[in-house]
């Protein structure tokens, strides 16, 4: 009995090592901006190694936005404010649009110009909301005063 209890023990230990050593891997590659893509408001950013947890993407953001506007002069906000910028997982590469319902962009004159839609993280801005970021988990509001808070699934 007390020999099945160290193998269990010991199986737990390797597994939850295991997982910190790949959260811990995760975390020290940077994320790489491989193409940006604009249509008037709206911006797709394909990127490698985004962030896992919707707090690390919030924060992701929160840190690069400034950069993002003068590195690729994102977001572009309409008139009235309005923008919406879309992280799409890259990990596939450009592909053909063979597929029925890929993301394909007319930016790209070649035969591989589309993306599995993999969506990882959205910033959106309107007058009536704000700013919302749309994550895998749900929806979170930016508020004025810089609080971030979770809003509820109806």
């Amino acid at each position: 009995m007390k020999a099945n209890l160290k193998k269990i023990l010991l199986a737990l230990v390797v597994a939850g090592s295991t997982l910190i050593g790949y959260f811990l891997w995760l975390s020290l590659h940077p994320v790489k901006i491989i193409a940006v893509h604009q249509s008037n408001n709206y911006s797709d950013i394909l990127v490698e190694n985004f962030p896992v947890t919707d707090k690390g993407k919030i924060k992701w953001w929160l840190k690069n936005k400034t950069k993002l506007k003068e590195k690729y002069r994102i977001p572009v906000p309409s008139a009235d404010g309005f923008f919406s910028i879309t992280f799409w997982n890259f990990a596939a590469g450009y592909k053909e649009e063979e597929k029925y319902d890929r993301l394909c962009f007319n930016d790209m004159h070649t035969k591989k110009n589309c993306i599995e839609k993999d969506a990882v993280f959205t910033v959106e801005r309107s007058n009536n909301t704000g700013i919302l970021f749309t994550v895998y988990d749900g929806t979170y509001h930016l508020k004025n005063n810089g609080e971030i808070i979770k809003l509820n699934r109806e």
